[in-house]
């Protein structure tokens, strides 16, 4: 069971959604996630979001222009993104098991996205699987995109990993790094409790 399914019981889809449009209502900018990535590659792009819970990131890149494919193991955060964007597709899967071949999807994807902790949110001992297999979706010379807190202070459960391993797992899965930031708007990582790494993979 994942770090996620132990946290919510795997029935929290509305609640996370009705929580973000509150701030969206509120005034926050809910869209940093996908404009940061929308910096990094043309409009036209193929981008799978891994973890995308209720499509928040994924529903806006399509606005913009991005051929996206969403994929997520939490039927009811999948459940409010069908019924926000039912022509974009989504599909259940667990992120350590993931063959984009096995859903009849091509896997020559731009940039993988994993916004929202979903990295320290895994089934405990999979991380360098998960990476593995979302480095196996990305084209050479293509872009990973991970967003999570490496400290209490910004993640819902104890830290799981940190920064120099996820570089490592990156690495093994035939990653290099391109840069670490830290927050969505592409501030410079000053050693804090959140990174945004962006990393390529090799030709």
């Amino acid at each position: 069971m994942s770090r996620w399914q132990e946290l919510t019981g795997g029935t929290s889809g509305g609640e996370y959604a009705a929580r973000f449009e509150a701030l969206a209502r509120s005034g926050k900018d809910m869209h940093g996630e996908a404009a940061f990535c929308a910096a990094l590659l043309p409009a036209g792009a193929r981008v799978l979001d891994a973890g995308c819970g209720t499509g928040r990131v994924m529903i806006r890149l399509a606005e913009l222009g991005y051929d996206c494919v969403g994929i997520d193991l939490d039927a009811s955060m999948l459940d409010e993104a069908r019924a926000r964007a039912p022509q974009l597709p989504w599909f259940q899967v667990d992120l350590a098991e993931f063959d984009a071949a096995a859903l009849d999807i091509s896997a020559n994807f731009d940039l993988v996205v994993a916004a929202g902790n979903v990295i320290p949110l895994v089934h405990p001992g999979t991380e360098a699987a998960v990476l593995k297999r979302l480095a196996a979706a990305v084209r050479p010379g293509g872009l990973l995109v991970a967003g999570f807190g490496l400290d209490a202070a910004h993640l819902p459960v104890p830290p799981t990993i940190t920064l120099p391993e996820y570089d490592a797992h990156c690495a093994a899965a035939g990653l290099d790094l391109v840069d670490h930031f830290a927050t969505w708007d592409a501030a410079p990582y000053d050693g804090g409790g959140y990174a945004v790494s962006v990393h390529r993979a090799r030709p």
